[in-house]
């Protein structure tokens, strides 16, 4: 189902890594942007999704193989 792959992590998509860094960056440099443009919400947001992004593609990164 579409719905299992929306946040699928594990896709072999991300396998090359400037791909993982890519995705990490733009939420985490999004994230200060907001936070120096004076708005904590969005900030924590964006930061929080980059955290989450670091920790999925890079601590417990398992691309499937593919079909």
């Amino acid at each position: 189902m579409a719905r299992d792959r929306f946040l699928d992590f594990d896709t072999p998509w991300f396998r090359p890594l400037w791909k993982r860094l890519l995705v990490m960056g733009v939420a985490l440099g999004w994230g200060l942007f907001e936070l120096v443009a004076g708005d904590p919400g969005f900030a924590i947001l964006f930061l929080a999704m980059g955290g989450y992004a670091a920790y999925r593609l890079f601590v417990t990164f398992n691309p499937r193989e593919d079909k």
